[in-house]
């Protein structure tokens, strides 16, 4: 006598598919050293631009882009960060938009 097959589970779905349009999509923002700021400059334009930010983690991403070359500033909605991003290049910091 032939063995039935085994049934098989029908996986349950635990994310829901984004289309990848609106302006609510994850961004982060990462600035660039450039050697051409203080980091008086850098922490006051940080803390006038990045909604939350203050002095101590200011310094603490100035910190990084000085010494690693990079750092995250800021991630959240797209249209948020470009906007923040536009902020901070006008203040001469290279930035990107991810």
């Amino acid at each position: 006598m032939a063995e039935s097959p085994t049934p098989v589970a029908t996986p349950l779905v635990i994310e829901t598919p984004s289309t990848g349009t609106g302006d609510s999509l994850e961004a982060r923002i990462i600035v660039y050293n450039c050697d051409c700021h203080t980091y008086q400059q850098v922490i006051a334009l940080f803390c006038q631009c990045i909604p939350g930010m203050n002095p101590s983690k200011a310094f603490e991403l100035a910190w990084k882009i000085d010494h690693q070359g990079e750092a995250v500033v800021f991630m959240g909605a797209l249209k948020q960060a470009e906007e923040i991003a536009g902020k901070l290049a006008g203040g001469g910091l290279r930035v990107a938009v991810q």
